[in-house]
């Protein structure tokens, strides 16, 4: 029988899956090494060639434009060596799309073309857009541009494909206002199709009715492909950015096998309810630790620092199943 989720029990539950740094705020705009206004949103990855765990983190400078700045670390928790320079800033002459900045990335390290893929939001006079950058080291970069158009954004590849097509998670936004998880599919990662909805908001009350989006990519496990994703609930006295669950099947990915009936992570420490938009936690990068259980979820904090939380892939896993509700009412 599934445990009501107002019950106390579960309420706590949910609280304790996901564990934050002691030492958080991890990255702030002050450790930077030239003049910004904040830093949130990173991708994360571990680096194949040296186990490193890398944030590719979004730099709003004083002008408000974004741009996209590596920061490199032994642990994944710091000391963090940070590029001295951007290390992907937009191009608005070879790629217009990227007018207003380039934001809030998610990395995929692809083992088939020996790539990371970086999948970014690029913000255009149209508005926001997905577009595609493949690199083999951060520091040069084969960018395949503007893929999906606007407006559209949260976008991540899978690592590997299904069949012959690549897929990826990405959030439209219709002129209705309800925006939906999607799911695409490409034979080459530059022309997307077979467009449908993956996870539907929920209506009415719930903490994720109206507009959900994807977190960090995809994360592959035993039973399926593991999703954290943000949920938007508009209050009285503004916006609350919350994190839930989903499980995917392994090889078919647009079957969705469970998702969680309530939150499991929002803001309550003064960095995540105190920035320059209040109560905001953002989760856009994670990576597993050496005990292949562990994962160090990243994530933005009010849209002003860049801050940590670790969880138990198997615990995760257990409350998905002890909370499982796909229904959208």
């Amino acid at each position: 029988m599934r445990q009501d989720p107002l019950s106390s029990t579960a309420y706590q539950e949910g609280q304790q899956l996901l564990r934050r740094y002691e030492g958080n705020p991890i990255l702030k705009p002050e450790d930077w090494p030239y003049p910004v206004n904040s830093v949130f949103n990173p991708g994360a990855i571990r680096l194949v060639e040296n186990g490193k765990v890398l944030l590719l983190v979004r730099v709003e400078d004083r002008r408000g434009l974004s741009h996209l700045c590596a920061a490199r670390s032994a642990n994944g928790i710091g000391p963090w060596e940070i590029d001295r320079q951007p290390t992907m800033l937009p191009d608005r002459e070879r790629r217009p799309e990227e007018l207003w900045g380039i934001e809030d990335p998610r990395i995929t390290w692809i083992p088939e073309l020996e790539r990371y893929g970086v999948v970014y939001t690029s913000f255009s006079e149209g508005g926001p857009g997905v577009s595609l950058a493949l690199t083999r080291d951060f520091k040069e970069f084969d960018y395949y541009g503007l893929i999906l158009p606007p407006e559209d954004k949260d976008a991540a590849l899978f690592p590997r494909r299904f069949g012959n097509h690549w897929a990826m998670i990405h959030r439209p936004v219709p002129a209705s206002g309800s925006a939906h998880i999607w799911i695409s599919f490409s034979p080459d990662l530059r022309h997307w199709g077979s467009h449908r909805i993956l996870l539907p908001a929920r209506r009415g009350g719930w903490w994720d009715a109206r507009k959900i989006g994807l977190s960090p990519p995809p994360i592959e496990t035993a039973e399926g492909w593991l999703i954290l994703y943000h949920g938007v609930r508009t209050t009285a006295s503004g916006c609350i950015y919350r994190i839930g669950l989903a499980l995917l099947d392994r090889e078919d990915p647009v079957r969705v096998l469970r998702r969680g009936d309530m939150w499991i992570f929002g803001p309550v420490c003064a960095y995540e309810r105190i920035g320059d938009v209040q109560d905001v936690v953002f989760p856009t990068g994670a990576v597993l630790g050496e005990d292949e259980d562990t994962l160090y979820v990243y994530y933005g904090a009010a849209d002003t620092c860049v801050c940590l939380a670790t969880a138990s892939v198997k615990q995760l896993l257990d409350f998905l199943r002890e909370h499982n509700y796909l229904g959208t009412t």
